[in-house]
């Protein structure tokens, strides 16, 4: 099938030393009409320097008012596939782990029901298949619940909380971001099923601040882990890097953002108290450095991509806070967030640009919290902020 359509454009695409998507396609398009009109859609799109997509109403499934996007063409004569071709976000197993046997009957599933083309995984961390029509979508539901998945997020709800694989490869894990985020999901999954938000609203789990599933950047709040006390030192460690051919004083101590780190040739200093814990020395010497011993997380809000009012990084709302089962602390303060936010912001206001609005110090206010230094990118320098006894 695949084989009679013209796609030069496409076929460009396949070119050069990666892997293409296209090549995808068409393995999907010899087995699905669907798929095969969908390349052509493509094409056809690559030509005209327009995408050949509409929004052509709401579709869903029983009980949940997300979890599908509806996707129609509006060159449906030309292309009958994808006159509907919607897509299915479905919730991914904390981490991604999953057995052959979970993959294979996800496949079977989705050939039974849908083009084939799947997304492991998407932006937010959701399994997403592409391209269904209407009168599949409720089936589909169907057979995925049997086999034991449930939808994933979208539209103005909270997303589906997504996590690095934390203590199941990781030594630098602070807490286990597995068991967090799917404590998280279940606690929260009528926010995450049924859409009642200002807006979208994303979680993302990072066992330590080296920051696997960038939340920091993409996500709403980010829980990232972190310790405290200080980092532990074995210098006999870090003459060996050193006799390596490691340069200490280039490679690490000039690197570090706080400048918090000495060499004399022999021996290596730390100011705990200027350590912003980036983790960047101990990256580099593993063997040499540790985190401290008590662990825990930092929280962050506000993070956001450049949709509407620009990109925006995560503040600093909790230094740290320890991680334990059940994780009553987190989510009461998840619940307070979700509470304010929903009161105050506007539609399609995000939560970091909600504080943006009406300032951090309302923020906190609500959430119960005192400022910290943490709280300020440079605490020292930063004119705006003023810390008066009985305020904020």
């Amino acid at each position: 099938m695949a084989d009679e359509m013209k796609t030069p454009l496409l076929d460009d695409l396949e070119k050069g030393r990666w892997p293409s998507f296209v090549t995808d396609l068409k393995q999907a398009a010899a087995k699905k009409a669907s798929a095969k009109d969908l390349m052509g859609q493509l094409e056809k799109s690559y030509v005209d320097r327009i995408g050949h997509w509409k929004h052509g109403g709401i579709v869903g499934v029983k009980g949940y008012g997300g979890g599908v996007i509806g996707r129609y063409t509006d060159m449906p004569g030309d292309f009958p596939g994808v006159e509907h071709f919607h897509t299915i976000r479905v919730n991914q197993p904390s981490g991604w782990f999953y057995n052959t046997k979970a993959l294979r009957e996800l496949c079977e599933v989705w050939d039974k029901h849908g083009s084939g083309l799947t997304n492991f995984h998407g932006a937010t961390g959701d399994i997403i298949l592409l391209g269904t029509t209407t009168d599949h979508l409720q089936p589909c539901f169907d057979d995925l619940a049997n086999i034991g998945f449930d939808l994933g997020g979208s539209g103005s709800a909270l997303r589906t909380p997504s996590a690095c694989v934390g203590p199941a490869r990781c030594e630098w894990a602070c807490f286990d971001s597995l068991d967090v985020c799917h404590t998280i999901t279940n606690a929260f999954q009528s926010q995450l099923h049924r859409p009642m938000f200002p807006y979208k609203f994303k979680i993302k789990i990072s066992g330590c601040s080296n920051d696997c599933v960038a939340a920091i950047a993409r996500s709403d709040m980010s829980i990232i882990g972190t310790w405290k006390g200080n980092i532990r030192i074995n210098q006999d460690e870090v003459r060996a890097c050193a006799q390596g051919g490691m340069n200490i004083q280039a490679e690490v101590v000039d690197l570090c953002p706080t400048h918090c780190m000495g060499w004399d040739g022999t021996t290596l200093t730390l100011d705990d108290r200027e350590c912003n814990r980036c983790m960047h020395c101990i990256n580099l010497m593993p063997k040499a450095l540790r985190q401290g011993v008590e662990r825990g997380a930092s929280i962050l809000v506000g993070g956001k991509a450049p949709i509407v009012h620009g990109a925006l990084l995560g503040w600093v709302a909790v230094p740290f806070i320890k991680l334990e089962p059940p994780y009553d602390e987190l989510l009461e303060f998840i619940n307070k967030v979700f509470d304010w936010w929903d009161e105050n912001g506007k539609m399609r206001e995000r939560l970091g640009e909600l504080i943006n609005r009406q300032g951090m110090g309302k923020f906190l206010k609500a959430m119960g919290l005192k400022p910290a230094p943490q709280m300020i990118k440079r605490p020292r320098a930063n004119p705006y902020y003023f810390w008066r006894e009985g305020v904020n």
